[in-house]
C-alpha cells in the first residue's frame, strides 16, 4: 500500500500545492478542510486518484477523532502528518494593542490545532514504518530575528517551533521525524502578492514530509537548510 498522508488546511494555497506535490510522489494524500465541498473543488482541480477529500476541523476534538477512527478503519496507520492549517496574519496589530479574541483564536488553530493533531494521530503514526510529521511554520516565529510584527501569527508560530523540538525528542524511539518547516513568503491568500510562487514554498514542506529514515528530526528548516531558531 502506497504511504498515507493527511494534510490540514489544504483546499487552497501551500496546502492544496502540498498535496499536489505529495500525489505526484505516489502517496495516497488525504485533503483535508473544515468545508467538506472546499476540500472536494480542490480535490477535483489536483485531479489525481491519489487525493482524497476528508471534513476536519482542527480546533474540533470530535473532528479529528471521527477521521481517526475512520482512517484506522480503512487502512489501519498514518505515515505522513502534515500540519498546515494557519489563521491570523494580524499585521494590523500591535502587541500592546492586541484584541486578545484574535489571539485566542490564531493560538487555538496554529498551536493548540497542531498539538491536537498529533495526540489524536500518534498511535497511527507509531503503526508506520516510517512515521513522519510536518509543522508549518514561518520565519515569523524566529525568535533569533522578531521584533515588532502581527503578535497573534508571531506567537502561535514560536510556540509550534518550541512543540516541535519537544515532540521530536519524546517521539524519537518510536522513529517519528519532526520537523517545522518555513515555506518562505509565498504568495498566497494569507502571504499577499510580491511572494513566491506557491510550489516553491510548498516543496520544502514536501521535502519533510519524505525524508528518509535517517533523516533529521526536530529541527527548523526553509529550502532545506536549517534556521535559527
Amino acid at each position: 500500500m502506497s504511504a498515507i498522508a493527511l494534510v490540514t488546511g489544504a483546499n487552497r494555497g501551500i496546502g492544496k500545492e502540498v498535496c499536489r506535490q505529495l500525489a505526484g510522489r505516489g502517496l495516497l494524500v488525504l485533503l483535508t478542510a473544515r468545508d467538506l465541498a472546499k476540500a472536494q473543488a480542490a480535490c477535483q482541480e489536483i485531479a489525481s486518484d491519489n487525493v482524497i477529500a476528508k471534513e476536519l476541523d482542527v480546533t474540533d476534538g470530535s473532528s479529528m477523532q471521527a477521521l481517526r477512527d475512520e482512517i484506522e478503519a480503512q487502512y489501519e496507520r498514518l505515515d505522513v502528518l502534515v500540519n498546515n492549517a494557519a489563521i491570523h496574519y494580524d499585521h494590523w496589530q500591535t502587541a500592546l494593542g492586541a484584541d486578545f479574541n484574535i489571539v485566542s483564536a490564531a493560538i487555538d488553530t496554529n498551536l493548540y490545532g497542531p498539538w491536537r493533531m498529533i495526540k489524536t494521530f500518534a498511535p497511527l503514526l507509531k503503526k508506520s514504518d516510517s512515521p513522519r510529521i510536518v509543522n508549518v511554520s514561518s520565519g515569523s516565529g524566529s525568535l533569533s530575528t522578531m521584533g515588532a510584527g502581527p503578535p497573534a501569527y508571531n506567537v502561535s508560530k514560536t510556540a509550534l517551533n518550541a512543540l516541535t523540538r519537544m515532540l521530536a525528542a519524546e517521539m524519537a524511539a518510536d522513529g517519528v521525524l519532526v520537523n517545522a518547516i518555513c515555506p518562505g513568503w509565498v504568495a498566497t491568500e494569507m502571504g499577499g502578492e510580491g511572494g513566491r510562487p506557491i510550489p516553491d514554498g510548498a516543496a520544502g514542506i514536501v521535502w519533510a514530509a519524505t525524508l528518509p529514515d535517517d533523516g533529521p528530526t526536530g529541527g527548523f528548516f526553509r529550502d532545506q537548510q536549517p534556521l535559527e531558531w
